[in-house]
């Protein structure tokens, strides 16, 4: 399976399918798009509005991964389902830790 983040200088992005409305928040690993292209799937409790499930995305992100929220932002996306979240950091640091943590997972 390919990659589902794209390292940057300043950090890793990652490619996020998002559902709102769930009845937690949760990560719940990684799929594979019919055009070949993984994302993480996640989902939260908040609604698709103002913001508001952004927000708790990047909330849940930031937990997942064990950084500051400061450190967490949707760059792409903020009103599709599919996003892009930034997560700014040591990139190979960060990489490493988001294979183990998607690894346990499993």
């Amino acid at each position: 399976m390919a990659r589902f983040w794209r390292v940057r200088d300043d950090g890793i992005d990652i490619y996020v399918r998002l559902t709102p409305r769930a009845s937690k928040d949760v990560i719940e690993g990684v799929e594979e798009k019919i055009d070949g292209r993984p994302h993480l799937n996640a989902r939260v409790r908040a609604v698709p509005e103002k913001g508001a499930a952004n927000a708790a995305l990047e909330k849940l992100v930031a937990s997942f991964m064990g950084v500051p929220a400061s450190s967490v932002s949707v760059v792409s996306g903020a009103t599709s389902r599919l996003k892009t979240v930034r997560i700014a950091g040591e990139a190979r640091e960060l990489a490493a830790r988001l294979e183990k943590l998607v690894e346990q997972a499993r």
